[in-house]
Order: C-alpha cells, then structure tokens, then sequence
C-alpha cells in the first residue's frame, strides 16, 4: 500500500503530473522536458529526481545528455485509463516492463 500512495503523491504535484505526460511518447533529455512544461532546466530537474526517488522513471546518460523514462508499467496504465476519453496511449516505448 505504501508504493502506491508513494505513486500518487509524487503523479499529485501539477508539474511532475506534466513531466510524465510528456514521457509517455518517450524517453526525452531535460533539455526537451522543461520548455514543455514552461518551467527552467533546474527546476525541472529537481521535480525529475522526485519521480526518479519514486520509482517513477529512470534516467540515463547518452553523451552530455541525462534521458528519462517512464519505468513503473502502473504510470502507463493510470494515463490510459485517465486518458480514455481522448483515445490517448502510451507510445510501445514509454515503459520498461
């Protein structure tokens, strides 16, 4: 019961809520997450080690660059399910199962 209140209180702030919105097309480096989310690459950055210390997503360095992705395949299924309505749907590669 734990992990899942964790899961929900870190998909409760706004901001992280955006961030894996946006993941759920794919994995993206910072550089493409914080304009999306009008926020600055620090603050973003900030909000990303929250979702990482969840369990949430999972980054990696490619070259200068840190990628994040969605690694919790509960994440996907609680967008899809939001997301009905609007026949919205994780991309194949949003989550590593």
């Amino acid at each position: 019961m734990k992990e899942v209140v964790k899961l929900f209180d870190a998909l409760s702030d706004p901001t992280r809520f955006k961030i894996v919105e946006f993941l759920l097309r794919g994995e993206k480096c910072v550089c493409e997450i914080f304009p999306h989310i009008n926020r600055t690459q620090s603050t973003t950055s900030i909000q990303l080690k929250k979702l990482v210390n969840a369990g949430i997503l999972k980054s990696h360095r490619q070259g200068k660059k840190v990628i994040y992705k969605i690694t919790d395949y509960r994440v996907c299924e609680i967008f899809k399910i939001l997301n009905h309505a609007t026949k919205q749907v994780c991309s194949p590669d949003c989550c590593l199962y």
